[in-house]
């Protein structure tokens, strides 16, 4: 049998002792305390946000509408050193679009927009189909095709300003100006080597723009832009024409491979002008080739030949180890150093040092050589700056090649003196002649405007050598020496021919680098003038025939541009005759 309980009454469910939740009455006013206090902090927090420092929330406000955008700063002129313009900034209009509201556009629209960018609706339709929220459409337009874009009012299409470099002397002053790409930015020459200067630093403006992204109000400047420097070259640009013309001509006539040709003022080391060729137009760049771009004056380096005669020269004159009239035996012309033989283009007997520079010996350049040790023809072309990068800060330059002493053979030492085995560049070959035009000091160099005077160079050696040495290169453009064809109408020029065989693959060709080094005008030296041409293949290939000329037209020109007066008058008294001195 089954015995059934009733339930106690006196109890209610929700009653029982499992239930119950015993806290203890502290930790219920704790709780209590900490609620309020953290609504206290919401309402101090809410009054400091709106009340005392409302910046915060107007801020986040303007984030949904405000936006900052860069103002553009323009470019830093660059002219020459009479302030004609070399390149210049040109305000442009850049097309860009947001994809996404671009597309709505019609067929009409898009056509419209392809034909005043000169592309094909295609070419749109590929760029507006990107899925990103920026892209550009076609960078530097013209301001006037901006403003005929505009007035579509073409949905998702903007336009923002922005520079585009123009270079006005086009290729004639490209290898020493250089170019921009098409941020700005510069990529060759004087636009990269002084981008610091010329870049500027850009602006801002506060603008309203709708959900969409137009600019429906302009708030006003927060930040103007810095335009940047402007930079005065030393370059003068009628010079720097006469060298560009007369270099082409040169490598246009004898059909050559390149050449190049530099100008520099004696007296400050200022650069008054370079030119390449081949060359290009920076304004219009397409289609370019590595040798068009090449700076060959100063990333180029070759073996000069025997215009590094006078330098051996000079060195035995400042020692007191020859006079100007010592004679050295060059007969037969052919002399054997070791296993090798080297030898004169034309045999010569008997020969003062005056007529070793005058005939372009080898024989008795490499025997003066020969007079010295190593260490001590290191050290002079190591003054004059050979091995050395000229520090012009230009992008590119190069130190050449000079080994080191310790390693020299007898024959290197004598195929060294007279321009084999040793590399430079026209840029250093030039500024070694300074010190035959500064009393034997070596100068600096310098792409900018020197104002500051008088500027001094490194001491290379005496006056008194540098003198007979004026007179040494003078006699080798008269008709007895090398270099006739170099003479300038009344003026007294001096200087030396170079003809060297080029190097390919390890071995010398039968290729020639032709070139003119030289000074004008003798009785006062301003300018030095240095002209290199790679491979002449017609009308011959003899320094004197090919460079000489083009050396004489552009010391006409320059001299008479700078207005310096004839001295050709002056021979008789300063004791030369126009076979040498007397």
């Amino acid at each position: 049998m089954v015995v059934r309980r009733r339930p106690q009454r006196g109890h209610r469910y929700t009653e029982s002792p499992v239930l119950e939740l015993a806290l203890q009455g502290w930790r219920s006013r704790m709780v209590g305390l900490l609620l309020m206090a953290a609504l206290l902090a919401l309402v101090a927090r809410a009054f400091y946000l709106q009340v005392i420092n409302n910046d915060f929330l107007q801020e986040k406000g303007d984030s949904r509408y405000r936006r900052d955008i860069e103002v553009s700063a323009s470019r830093g002129k660059i002219v020459d050193r009479h302030g004609d313009m070399l390149a210049v900034s040109t305000p442009m209009k850049s097309v860009w679009a947001i994809p996404g509201d671009a597309r709505t556009m019609t067929a009409e629209q898009k056509r419209q927009l392809a034909e005043l960018l000169e592309m094909s609706v295609r070419d749109l339709d590929g760029k507006i189909a990107a899925e990103k929220t920026f892209v550009y459409v076609r960078r530097q337009i013209s301001p006037e095709t901006g403003e005929r874009i505009a007035a579509l009012k073409l949905p998702g299409i903007h336009q923002e300003k922005e520079y585009r470099r123009f270079y006005p002397a086009a290729d004639m002053t490209a290898h020493i100006v250089g170019f921009t790409g098409v941020d700005d930015k510069g990529l060759e020459g004087v636009e990269l080597a002084l981008q610091p200067s010329l870049l500027g630093r850009p602006g801002s403006r506060t603008v309203i723009r709708d959900r969409r992204g137009n600019i429906i109000e302009d708030v006003g400047a927060t930040r103007p832009p810095q335009d940047g420097k402007e930079i005065r070259l030393a370059l003068d640009s009628k010079i720097q024409y006469l060298a560009y013309s007369q270099l082409k001509a040169t490598v246009e006539q004898h059909k050559a491979k390149a050449g190049g040709a530099v100008v520099i003022d004696a007296r400050t080391g200022e650069i008054l002008a370079l030119a390449n060729w081949p060359t290009y137009n920076p304004n219009n760049r397409q289609k370019l080739s590595g040798a068009q771009l090449r700076n060959r004056a100063i990333t180029d380096t070759y073996e000069p030949g025997s215009v590094m005669k006078p330098f051996i020269a000079a060195l035995a004159l400042d020692r007191g180890k020859l006079a100007v009239n010592t004679v050295i035996n060059t007969a037969p012309g052919r002399m054997t150093i070791g296993k090798a033989t080297i030898s004169d283009s034309h045999p010569h007997d008997a020969l003062t040092v005056a007529q070793v520079i005058q005939k372009s010996s080898n024989i008795g350049t490499a025997k003066i050589a020969l007079g010295f040790t190593p260490r001590e023809m290191w050290d002079l072309f190591d003054k004059l700056g050979f091995g050395q990068e000229p520090n012009l800060g230009f992008p590119g330059e190069v130190g050449g090649r000079l080994r080191p002493w310790k390693n020299w053979r007898p024959i290197e030492q004598a195929t060294m003196s007279y321009g084999h085995g040793i590399a430079v560049s026209l840029i250093q070959m030039a500024r070694a002649y300074t010190v035959f035009a500064n009393d034997g000091e070596l100068m600096p160099l310098s792409l900018l405007r020197v104002d500051e005077a008088p500027v001094r160079g490194v001491p290379v050696f005496s006056q008194q050598t540098v003198r007979e040495m004026r007179l040494m290169l003078e006699m080798a453009v008269q008709p007895e020496g090398t270099a006739p064809r170099a003479r300038v109408a009344g003026y007294r020029v001096g200087g030396k021919t170079g003809t060297a065989y080029k190097i390919e693959g390890g071995v010398y060709a039968r290729k020639y680098i032709s070139s003119f080094v030289g000074i004008a005008p003798v009785s006062d030296p301003r300018l030095v003038i240095a002209v290199m041409v790679d491979e002449p293949s017609v009308g011959g290939h003899y320094g004197g025939d090919v460079a000489g000329p083009a050396f004489s037209n552009i010391a006409a020109g320059a001299l008479r541009t700078l207005g310096i007066p004839p001295d050709a008058a002056l021979q008789v008294a300063a004791g030369v005759s126009d076979k040498g001195p007397l």
